[in-house]
């Protein structure tokens, strides 16, 4: 904790004194990292180290207000409608050939859009692309050219005026040159608010439950963690030993040093960014949308940003029942404590280095209330501090009745006992669940062009992923209508010999 205390003032002290931090060379980033952090470290003194909360040592703010809650997002939609009639070209009706984005322009409200995503001093005048355009040009982006820079991709794709289709999606006008900057979508990456970002999020979610009938509240989420390693700063700036830790500052000041899984081609260790993703899935098609995510270096652990994800659902309004998530998850104070606050029940992997409790068998899953006894418990529920079992013979059946108290409490852990004890099957099918989504995170990352981000601080990629989330949710919108077209066509004959 010393170590990240350190860094942080220093990470500190350098955004405040140097706001352009990006506008400076390699040299001058090295020469004012090793000055911050000497200064740091010659002031520092750790009797007067204070406590870092959560939300600082990972750069995440709390809950802000302005959140609009879900259920309320469908009157904020309705109040920005107004009663005169929209004299949309039809030409950009009729340039929308591809049946995809004629469906998913239908579902997006400009109004409703630029009252989102507008910045507080904000007026038309300000500029020729309203941020309604500017989200559906990031959203477009996300949907068919995730691979490309946003320099190649407003070069090549939106100011051509030969691009009928891009143009008539993002509504600019068709035979007019009003272009859209490459700097315009970069800057949009860092201004918005975590709470217009979080707006956004809902407004993905009202859509996936207007149109795909989900069923809320939502009765199982997944959450994990993806790998977004950065390219541009793989060597530290400056390293300072901290007892058995080291302080290293890179390039990218929200970047830090992580450790992954072991692959194949990849280093067991990377720098970047780490991030965080809650999936809601679809008991009755098998689907996955994902409806929050969160940023952070990648040096913290991931048990930290479960509270956060579970306190900024509540703010949305997403009314979650149960979240599965791995092993890394598995804190039973913190999931006790998450139980308490939200009400949401957590399921994670069972750690295998938590030790089995007295008096369980855990092969056949029996708990029994001492050696002598022969007779298997059952589950009572759950308290404050553990789960209660009670004695299920019947009075005639054990000869120990008389002198067998008959119960027993077995506390939280994160091993078989867990907010559901593995003697219930609900547990591993919601395990299995999690299984079935993590397909789901690389595809969201994958297809929004996340590891393909140049520059990849904390939030930029929140802002990226803001937009990767409507893109991921309307593209599973528009599948069934899809797959129903394709049954309608005909099936070719096969050619006479």
């Amino acid at each position: 904790m010393q170590a990240k205390d350190i860094k942080r003032r220093v990470i500190k002290r350098l955004k405040s004194n140097f706001p352009h931090w990006r506008r400076l060379t390699k040299k001058q980033k090295k020469v004012l990292a090793g000055q911050a952090l000497a200064d740091v470290m010659a002031q520092y003194n750790k009797e007067h180290a204070k406590h870092i909360t959560l939300h600082e040592l990972t750069n995440m703010p709390d809950a802000p207000p302005g959140i609009i809650p879900l259920h309320e997002m469908e009157k904020f939609i309705d109040n920005h409608k107004s009663n005169l009639l929209l004299f949309t070209k039809q030409s950009h009706h009729r340039c929308l050939i591809d049946q995809d984005l004629r469906l998913i322009d239908s579902l997006l409200d400009d109004r409703a859009l630029n009252s989102l995503t507008a910045p507080p001093n904000y007026t038309p005048a300000m500029r020729q692309a309203s941020p309604a355009q500017l989200f559906r040009a990031e959203l477009l982006k996300a949907l068919r050219y995730a691979e490309m820079s946003c320099r190649k991709y407003c070069r090549l794709m939106i100011n051509k005026l030969e691009n009928k289709t891009v143009r008539a999606f993002l509504h600019l006008p068709l035979h007019k040159k009003i272009r859209i900057h490459h700097s315009q979508l970069s800057q949009r990456r860092t201004d918005p608010t975590i709470a217009q970002m979080l707006n956004l999020m809902v407004y993905a979610a009202h859509l996936a439950l207007q149109r795909i009938k989900l069923p809320h509240p939502f009765q199982i989420c997944g959450v994990d963690s993806s790998d977004l390693a950065s390219s541009c700063c793989p060597v530290p700036l400056a390293t300072l030993a901290v007892g058995d830790k080291k302080v290293r500052i890179y390039s990218e000041l929200d970047a830090d040093c992580g450790k992954r899984r072991k692959k194949r081609n990849k280093s067991e260790y990377f720098v970047g960014c780490r991030l965080h993703t809650l999936v809601v899935l679809d008991p009755q098609t098998g689907r996955h949308y994902p409806l929050l995510s969160l940023a952070a270096p990648a040096n913290h652990h991931d048990n930290l940003f479960l509270p956060q994800l579970a306190a900024f659902a509540k703010a949305m309004g997403l009314a979650i029942q149960v979240i599965t998530a791995d092993e890394a998850y598995g804190d039973a104070a913190q999931n006790k404590k998450i139980k308490q606050e939200h009400g949401v029940t957590v399921i994670t992997t069972a750690s295998q280095k938590v030790k089995t409790p007295e008096h369980v068998d855990p092969k056949r899953r029996q708990v029994f209330c001492d050696d002598y006894c022969g007779s298997p418990m059952r589950c009572l529920g759950s308290a404050e501090s553990g789960h209660e079992f009670g004695c299920d013979a019947a009075p005639h059946e054990c000869f120990r009745a008389p002198l067998c108290p008959q119960g027993r409490e077995i506390p939280f852990d994160s091993g078989q006992f867990g907010q559901m004890p593995d003697i219930f099957k609900e547990a591993d099918q919601i395990r299995l669940l999690r299984k079935h989504m993590e397909r789901s995170y690389n595809l969201f990352k994958h297809r929004a062009g996340l590891e393909r981000l140049r520059l990849k601080s904390q939030r930029s990629i929140l802002a990226a992923a803001t937009c990767a989330q409507p893109a991921a949710v309307l593209v599973e919108i528009a599948a069934p209508r899809r797959q129903a077209g394709k049954e309608k066509r005909p099936k070719q004959l096969p050619l006479a010999a």
